[in-house]
């Protein structure tokens, strides 16, 4: 009896320690297999994306002239203040914060490594850093945070990929 429990004492301390060890690292686990599963997936096509505020009227304003002698890096997307804003896909929350242009922002890492940025909101519901998004979820509400301050409120929609920002008008389905 004594020679048992001198084999199964050890054998249960060491399946403890891989139980917590299992507990303690499930969550990088469940994140490492999220960005896999983005990382298969392939680059959204033209025409294969939703609109990320349905219903709203969109117009290609990609390129337009900004301050500073920039470029305009995304598309504006007009709708009332407080509408909610949806994620065009699935993916994983790298950022929500603000900064000066975009004002308050969410950026998701989506299919084919490209980053989704949707800026100027007025808030954001209860996401973080990590949170892993489906298409459609909710992921801020139109706004006019940033240098919008002095428009009408709506979305500043942006796409980057490794290779820098491209026009995200032609992946959105037209109505």
């Amino acid at each position: 009896m004594r020679r048992t429990l001198n084999v199964l004492l050890p054998l249960l301390l060491v399946l403890a320690v891989l139980g917590g060890a299992a507990a303690f690292f499930w969550p990088q686990l469940q994140r490492s297999r999220q960005y896999l599963e983005l990382a298969r997936m392939p680059a959204p096509a033209a025409g294969t994306l939703p609109n990320p505020l349905p219903g709203a009227v969109l117009t290609d304003t990609w390129g337009g002239a900004r301050s500073g002698g920039r470029k305009h890096e995304g598309i504006d997307i007009f709708a009332s203040r407080g509408t909610p804003v949806h994620s065009t896909g699935p993916g994983v929350v790298l950022n929500v914060g603000e900064n000066t242009l975009g004002g308050r922002t969410v950026m998701v890492l989506g299919p084919g490594g490209q980053r989704h940025y949707y800026a100027h909101l007025e808030r954001y519901p209860d996401l973080k850093a990590g949170d892993w998004v489906e298409q459609g979820d909710t992921v801020g509400y139109v706004g006019n945070s940033g240098n919008a301050k002095n428009t009408p409120p709506h979305l500043h929609y942006g796409v980057y990929t490794p290779g820098g920002a491209i026009n995200p008008y032609p992946l959105l389905k037209k109505p």
